[in-house]
């Protein structure tokens, strides 16, 4: 069975890697790193089709090192003792580092994890992780603070379309038997869709490969746009709901409605939305920032937030998406006002420094005589008996916190629509 086109076309060295220059250019630390033979215990952490495993078999290819790879989805601790007993017998007889490679390494939980450290830090293997997911939050601290974290970028079309080139032309490991052509933007296309995943545009050029025939006399085989579609069947969003993308996403959104742009936090609603989030937690962050980035400035919006997460309760998608949309372009335009989240923060502070001040006797209710006679609701004034129903010099904090002020009412600003229309 012929291995797939992905796998035959792993560069083999440095010279054949695209892309990461910021990584492995001239001069760049991890590339003299390996030129110089001087490896140590890092991580990988970019998005799938990056380079990350690629780059691992380089390092153990292009230095005096021996190259063991696991997964962290199949493998146990048992295996990693296994491999570090073959590490040391490997160091003492051929004086040969071992390098272990483990691939999603965020699989590991925190006791698996532990049993790299002493390994790590006696140099009896050199550990290369590779991760998807944020390592500040995935690895273990030391683990992480005996590694040096390298992050990939994203391909770039530029570099999709090098990579699927050389896998067009290549007639030994690659389609070049196939004598495969391109409707005219359709290799543009697959490599901007592809989301910077060089194994995506791999396996859908070796799917179209073997199921477009070739016409009667055509010396070429042509690949067009919709048969790069069908194979596709839909752009895969980057977007993973557990994931570090998922956080970056739900911060972008909630910054662009602050930053009262519309159009921007639509575009990452429906990126949620078409990667797979639940509309309701779409539409509970606008309640919350309804109160904590609107506020008093405008008391409505929070109304409106709370029917939009009652209607996606009720309705679900996709129709619900009208009601999102309606409301997140209402939230973004809406005039802004930290004041009472900024009032709660520090009053919460104070509170917990002043839990035990003694409330003030006048606040007191003095439902027996003997609260009466302890002066409980002495000297109290009832607002409503007072013109503009207000008491001046009135105290109502606890007397070490007399004169604190907490809620300070912002102006409001104006937010122009996109047709013109001020709102006040």
């Amino acid at each position: 069975m012929q291995t797939p086109l992905a796998d035959r076309l792993r560069p083999q060295n440095l010279g054949e890697f695209v892309g990461q220059e910021h990584l492995v250019g001239p001069e760049k630390v991890l590339r003299r790193a390996i030129e110089e033979d001087k490896i140590f215990s890092m991580v990988f952490w970019g998005p799938p089709g990056s380079g990350k495993t690629t780059l691992a078999r380089i390092i153990a290819e292009e230095t005096n090192s021996h190259f063991v790879p696991i997964s962290a989805v199949t493998s146990k601790v048992s295996e990693v003792r296994e491999v570090v007993k073959q590490a040391k017998e490997r160091q003492i007889a051929y004086r040969q580092r071992t390098i272990l490679f483990v691939d999603e390494i965020h699989r590991f939980n925190k006791a698996q994890q532990d049993a790299f450290l002493p390994h790590v830090e006696d140099g009896t293997i050199i550990f290369i992780g590779a991760t998807t997911e944020n390592p500040s939050f995935e690895v273990i601290s030391p683990l992480l603070s005996r590694s040096q974290v390298f992050v990939l970028n994203r391909l770039t079309p530029k570099e999709l379309r090098k990579i699927a080139e050389r896998a067009v032309n290549d007639p030994e490991v690659g389609l070049g038997e196939y004598n495969l052509e391109f409707e005219e933007g359709a290799l543009d296309f697959l490599t901007n869709v592809a989301n910077g995943d060089a194994r995506t545009v791999l396996n859908t050029l070796e799917i179209a490969a073997r199921i477009v025939p070739r016409k009667k006399g055509a010396q070429k085989t042509l690949i067009t746009k919709k048969t790069i579609e069908e194979i596709l069947q839909k752009k895969s969003l980057m977007y993973d709901r557990a994931g570090e993308e998922h956080y970056n996403t739900i911060s972008a959104f909630i910054k662009s409605m602050r930053g009262s742009d519309p159009d921007a936090a639509l575009y990452y609603m429906v990126r949620m939305l078409e990667g797979g989030e639940d509309p309701i937690f779409i539409a509970r962050r606008m309640v919350i920032f309804a109160s904590e980035d609107i506020g008093n400035a405008d008391p409505h919006a929070l109304l409106l937030a709370v029917a939009c997460f009652s209607a996606c309760e009720r309705i679900g998608p996709p129709e619900c998406r009208l009601n999102l949309a309606q409301t997140v372009a209402y939230l973004a335009t809406a005039p802004k006002s930290n004041a009472s989240c900024a009032a709660l923060l520090a009053v919460t502070k104070d509170v917990q420094k002043t839990l035990n001040e003694p409330i003030p006797l006048h606040l007191r209710n003095p439902v027996t005589e003997l609260m009466k006679g302890l002066d409980y609701g002495k000297d109290y004034r009832y607002p409503h008996n007072y013109e503009g129903n207000f008491v001046a010099g009135i105290t109502y904090l606890p007397e070490k916190l007399k004169g604190r002020k907490y809620y300070h009412q912002k102006k409001d600003r104006t937010v122009q629509d996109q047709d013109g229309t001020v709102q006040k």
